[in-house]
């Protein structure tokens, strides 16, 4: 399914004048308001924070929330103690779009990372001129000169850059970049099976002074306080809130801060 996603990527920037359309993002971004912190957001309190995702589909489950308004999930996500929005832009298998991360970055206040799969420059100006804070690289996905030029480009034009994980190997090729967020992703990218035990097997690897972010299968409290104890920083969850009859109350579930609002 991964190959089968970058293959479509792939034909789908083929069809774009790459060239000219970076030219004119890069005349435009002078006009552009300054990014949102989004590692300032995830590590201002104390405790674990709570990216949320706005995701209508995934590849392996179908439709979750096939029908969920950005207006009315943002403002859940926020009410409900999230330090970020994730917004996932691939509309062929996530059913996602650019619009919506535009709708999202208009209504909130927090951070907004985009979630895709970016293989190319040209969607990291695309990602800086439709409102991204930040922008996630899949070291799986890409070389390891594919994964320096992109972070340094995404650098250069203000963007705060989450580097996704799933190994050991993954680790070591990110490392000379020095990146400032990092993600565990507890999901086989191939396989598509979903183990905790991923980010209490990699986050030893990851030093103190990055953040540190436990990625998918984080369904309930007992998740966190798991999670929590090898000490990661924040948490990514989509599924387990678009999923849900109140995303408000599961994210303050998920934080254990849901007596607090009462």
């Amino acid at each position: 399914m991964l190959d089968e996603i970058i293959k479509h990527k792939r034909n789908t920037l083929s069809g774009i004048d790459l060239d000219r359309e970076i030219g004119l993002m890069r005349r435009a971004l002078p006009n552009l308001a300054p990014v949102i912190s989004l590692k300032k957001s995830l590590t201002t309190d104390s405790g674990i924070s709570l990216i949320a995702e706005i995701k209508r589909r995934s590849p392996s489950k179908g439709d979750l929330a096939a029908d969920l308004s950005v207006d009315q999930m943002v403002g859940s996500y926020e009410t409900g103690g999230a330090r970020g929005i994730s917004v996932l832009t691939d509309k062929r298998y996530f059913a996602g779009t650019t619009e919506d991360l535009m709708a999202a970055k208009h209504i909130t206040h927090l951070p907004v990372l985009r979630k895709d799969f970016i293989i190319h420059e040209y969607q990291v100006w695309e990602s800086r001129l439709i409102g991204a804070d930040a922008i996630l690289l899949i070291a799986a996905v890409l070389t390891s000169d594919e994964i320096a030029r992109l972070y340094s480009l995404a650098k250069e034009i203000g963007l705060e850059i989450l580097v996704e994980v799933h190994s050991q190997m993954d680790i070591e090729r990110i490392r000379k970049i020095e990146p400032k967020i990092i993600g565990i992703n507890n999901r086989d990218l191939k396989t598509f099976n979903v183990d905790l035990a991923t980010t209490e097997r990699l986050r030893s690897l990851i030093p103190d002074d990055v953040v540190c972010l436990s990625e998918s299968g984080i369904k309930r409290r007992e998740d966190m306080v798991r999670l929590q104890a090898c000490n990661v920083d924040a948490v990514l969850v989509g599924e387990g809130i678009v999923t849900s009859s109140c995303p408000e109350m599961k994210i303050s579930e998920l934080l254990g801060t849901e007596h607090d609002q009462n």
